[in-house]
């Protein structure tokens, strides 16, 4: 099979994350589930040692062609996707803050929802084209790449499901499922410069590295630190060895 073909197959393995995420009930507990937090972990390692030494590597072809040549385009990205989705956060904890304090049920608003939504269905495209067109081109940066980000949609999946409950349920996972499947048709019939290819995956490492701290750090969360570092040190150990 062609790479375009078991890109297509794991595009939809993705997209099968959102839609049956909550049938694992094991995750679904308090404490936080030491499996999310070893999802987590895993998706942190490869962002810093799977993704950044990439973008370092297209750094340096940003410095001798990019158009702006300000010797930290990749960075500032990656920054701009981390405060982007922190954004996001803080628009959820307001909005759920002036929900309770008008006495109406503690989730964030409907607008809220649909931003959230919208902006995570862009991001699902985004994954779902760059299983098509990586940084890392091989069949091994592939599973690689769908091994992290399959983690990393769990972690996104439970996190938004406990965000918005019924409304993420009943149509918040079906559009981001279909936004990965999307964003795959997108790469079998465009595909961009090497340049903006790499603006695309350092707006991505900025998001995963925010969206997996987001959810783990928090108190409430009672989040497992021996079960994020198992998760990190794992899957660092497959990055080093393969």
């Amino acid at each position: 099979m062609e790479d375009g073909g078991l890109a297509g197959l794991l595009a939809l393995g993705l997209a099968v994350v959102h839609l049956f995420a909550s049938k694992l009930r094991f995750l679904d507990v308090d404490p936080r589930s030491r499996w999310l937090s070893m999802a987590g972990g895993a998706s942190v390692a490869y962002v810093f040692l799977h993704l950044f030494p990439e973008l370092a590597l297209a750094q340096e072809s940003f410095e001798e062609s990019g158009p702006l040549d300000t010797g930290h385009e990749i960075y500032l990205l990656s920054m701009v996707g981390l405060a982007a989705f922190y954004g996001l956060e803080r628009a959820a904890k307001v909005s759920r803050h002036e929900r309770r304090e008008a006495g109406e049920e503690d989730i964030p608003g409907p607008g809220v929802f649909w931003l959230h939504v919208v902006s995570f269905a862009l991001y699902n495209a985004l994954v779902g084209y760059l299983l098509l067109h990586r940084e890392d081109p091989t069949r091994r940066g592939l599973l690689l790449f769908f091994l992290a980000m399959a983690l990393h949609f769990l972690v996104n999946d439970y996190g938004l499901r406990k965000d918005h409950r019924g409304a993420y349920d009943r149509s918040g996972r079906w559009i981001l499922s279909a936004a990965v499947l999307l964003g795959w048709g997108i790469g079998t019939q465009v595909e961009i410069g090497e340049l903006p290819l790499a603006l695309l995956f350092a707006f991505l490492a900025g998001g995963i590295v925010l969206n997996v701290l987001k959810e783990e750090l928090p108190a409430e969360r009672e989040s497992r630190f021996s079960a994020f570092i198992l998760g990190a040190g794992g899957y660092a150990a497959i990055l080093l060895l393969l």
